[in-house]
């Protein structure tokens, strides 16, 4: 049991010195955050696969009505806090948030029959491997992490699910120096080139979030307050890119 709980204050502490804090952050908001990842992690050893997060949502959920293209957007933090703000998640659209905050890619593959595959959508949206790069639960290659989405990727189409791969957003030093970014950044690029290459060999369709929100390789200011995650300004960026890859991606599947 203390394993865990230290395992989980460490999680806890790379989220906040590398995804969420600025240096205006007073204490007290530093403490609070802490609490509420330590918290969260907590929660994570319980449940390691979120399968608790989601799941009276999709029991709930009536299956797609005829000619309905639903849509099932699987990731971590970046697609969680899609709609927190007053950028909206895609509102009247038939489009699902399956998003968990400091999710890995092994996270995500475990949970993907219960959030993707049992909704039936027509399309999943993959976004995640950031969390896997930062080292949140162990070092984690590129191509472990590829083999990750693969597996994601081959059961959503074992079961006639069209796969749109997203790239791995770009991060800043824009508010705060974090030395760690700048590993991270060359490691977002290599990932990215995988996942590029590997939706070019199978007919995945390949969503480059990157290239419309990366000047320099750096994650351009007015798309984020922390460097790492989009704020509303970079999710309107993104919406357009993920529809245009949507309405790709279904209409090869009519062909």
């Amino acid at each position: 049991m203390a394993s865990c709980i230290v395992s989980a204050f460490r999680s806890s502490l790379l989220l906040l010195l590398g995804f969420g804090l600025s240096g205006q952050d007073s204490p007290a908001d530093r403490i609070q955050a802490l609490e509420r990842e330590l918290h969260q992690q907590q929660k994570a050893s319980k449940d390691w696969g979120g399968l608790i997060r989601y799941g009276s949502d999709n029991s709930e959920l009536p299956p797609p009505a005829k000619g309905e293209n639903r849509v099932v957007f699987l990731g971590d933090q970046v697609t969680d806090y899609w709609g927190r703000g007053n950028a909206q998640f895609f509102p009247g659209e038939s489009r699902l948030n399956r998003g968990i905050a400091g999710q890995t890619t092994d996270q995500m593959l475990i949970r993907f029959r219960q959030d993707v595959i049992s909704l039936h959508p027509a399309a999943v949206v993959i976004l995640g491997g950031l969390n896997d790069i930062a080292g949140l639960h162990g070092p984690a290659s590129e191509e472990t992490i590829l083999d990750n989405l693969m597996s994601m990727a081959e059961l959503a189409q074992a079961n006639g699910i069209r796969v749109i791969l997203a790239s791995v957003t770009p991060v800043c030093e824009c508010f705060t120096k974090n030395a760690a970014r700048q590993r991270w950044q060359e490691r977002i690029s290599e990932l990215n080139e995988l996942i590029e290459k590997y939706c070019a060999s199978t007919g995945a369709v390949y969503l480059d979030y990157y290239s419309a929100m990366a000047k320099e390789d750096n994650l351009k200011k007015e798309l984020t307050n922390d460097g790492v995650l989009p704020n509303d300004a970079g999710y309107r960026v993104m919406a357009p890119l993920a529809e245009q890859a949507i309405a790709k991606a279904i209409k090869a599947a009519k062909k």
